[in-house]
């Protein structure tokens, strides 16, 4: 395991009103399998999902996950579904529920991230409180999973996240690649990929700013509020590598 290791946080949770169906079953699940691609060969480890929409993960009979009940696209092995309950809130729900997971030692279950309450707020949520909410409130029949530790329960947060949304298809592992590492190599452990002038994903976070991130999100804003506060972020060339550009509608649309 790495001393330095980068953890990847797929933001996925929208209903992708504009393209006409959740972004994270586009093209049969195609956007989803990239993403996690590019995440997985770009340098990321463990790799977090957050659904929303199309509610909680669900077990399928061969023990992996599918994105919903009625989909049948499969989540890729190996990755951790996570549901926002609060997703329609916009990006900022799931961008704190990646995070919380991230943060949490270890799980091996579907998540179920509450909204935040004045009281938990500014505290990581309880990873095995929350495990155990996924077959008492808004989980699917056939979704509960009693388990609370998995393989990884033992292993500690990692040092970085790469945060990327589903709708970037075009963004792969060098991307990845390259702003993970220009944020192992700078002084803040902030990094974000830049097309042109224009900011995209991913955006990698040192672990020292992720409770900033969650305090700072509201509304459709996620790790950007927080980003533009800081004059310590490097911002990566990627234009070279892809365009960044998130897809917002379907493909042969006028807009």
């Amino acid at each position: 395991m790495s001393p330095e290791r980068c953890d990847g946080i797929l933001l996925a949770a929208g209903a992708g009103r504009r393209y006409g169906m959740p972004k994270v079953l586009a093209e049969g699940g195609a956007w989803l399998r990239g993403a996690v691609t590019a995440l997985r060969a770009g340098g990321c480890e463990r790799i977090f999902v957050v659904l929303g929409a199309t509610g909680p993960a669900y077990r399928a009979a061969n023990g992996g996950w599918l994105v919903s009940q009625t989909s049948g696209i499969a989540i890729p092995e190996g990755v951790q579904p996570i549901w926002a309950s609060d997703w329609d809130e916009g990006l900022s729900s799931s961008t704190r529920a990646g995070l919380a997971a991230a943060a949490a030692p270890g799980i091996g279950a579907n998540l179920t991230m509450a909204p935040p309450t004045s009281e938990t707020a500014s505290r990581t949520v309880d990873p095995k409180a929350a495990v155990r909410t996924v077959a008492t409130r808004n989980a699917l029949p056939g979704n509960s999973d009693a388990r609370t530790v998995d393989d990884d329960a033992n292993r500690s947060p990692a040092e970085f996240v790469a945060i990327m949304p589903v709708d970037t298809p075009d963004v792969g592992p060098e991307v990845v690649a390259r702003v993970i590492a220009a944020a192992r190599a700078s002084e803040s452990g902030l990094a974000r990929a830049f097309f042109g002038s224009t900011p995209g994903h991913p955006v990698v976070l040192g672990r020292q700013h992720w409770a900033g991130v969650r305090a700072s999100a509201e509304g459709n804003s996620g790790a950007g509020t927080y980003l533009r506060q800081r004059a310590d972020m490097v911002c990566v060339t990627c234009d070279d590598l892809a365009t960044g550009i998130d897809r917002d509608y379907p493909a042969g649309s006028a807009l």
